[in-house]
């Protein structure tokens, strides 16, 4: 994934619009996660009307309120708005997780000619590897919603399997991940006390046995 964007800034769609301006930040940010190219323009209706979609399906994977573990995905914003004003008004649209290129970088029509994109708005889908998952996942975000990412996520074959949306826990309780490995050493633990617990009360019962023993010997004795 670097690769795609080696030498190029992504900025981080937040208020201090925060640079990643080296390879280093660039790799914690996009590796090993599915990358969303959202390609549109604010002068674009149809743009303006998938962008509220594209918001909650994103917020819906990525945010704490909703999954018990985020998703592995990025969202890179590609403008093809015809001015810096049109772009900065269309960012508040977007999650304030997603990144965007700037408007003076020129690479964002070269990633249109790279992925083809013929109409808006377009959402090209790669893998950690950069190869194209979906060419246009627009549609199949509007009919499944977050569901689509499970088809995404089995495809490209992603090495986490720990993702869960809401549905998948309902009802469960929320232990941490380190809860088997604990409940395991309790378990060990208080078969340790069992064990011990039942070794000395054999061990009171033969000497009670031994004493009650001994005092029926004196007894006999006289």
């Amino acid at each position: 994934m670097v690769d795609l964007f080696y030498d190029h800034v992504l900025v981080k769609n937040n208020k201090d619009q925060e640079e990643l301006d080296t390879e280093r930040e660039v790799v914690l940010r996009l590796q090993n996660r599915i990358l969303l190219l959202f390609f549109a323009s604010a002068e674009s209706d149809t743009c303006q009307q998938f962008a509220p979609t594209l918001h909650d399906f994103f917020k819906k994977l990525t945010d704490e309120f909703y999954v018990e573990r985020s998703a592995q995905l990025a969202l890179l914003y590609i403008s093809l708005d015809q001015s810096e004003e049109q772009l900065e008004n269309f960012l508040k649209e977007l999650p304030k997780k997603s990144l965007f290129l700037a408007y003076e970088d020129p690479y964002r029509r070269e990633l249109e000619a790279m992925f083809n994109v013929e109409e808006l708005p377009t959402v090209v889908v790669l893998r950690p590897d950069c190869s194209i998952l979906v060419p246009n996942a627009v549609e199949e975000i509007i009919r499944l919603g977050p569901d689509c990412y499970r088809n995404w996520h089995e495809a490209a074959e992603l090495l986490d399997r720990n993702f869960l949306i809401t549905e998948d826990f309902q009802g469960k309780s929320m232990r941490s991940f380190t809860d088997p490995v604990r409940r395991l050493k309790y378990k060990v633990e208080d078969e340790k006390k069992k064990k011990k617990k039942k070794k000395q009360t054999c061990t009171d019962d033969r000497e009670a046995e031994a004493g009650a023993n001994d005092r029926d010997e004196g007894r006999s004795l006289w």
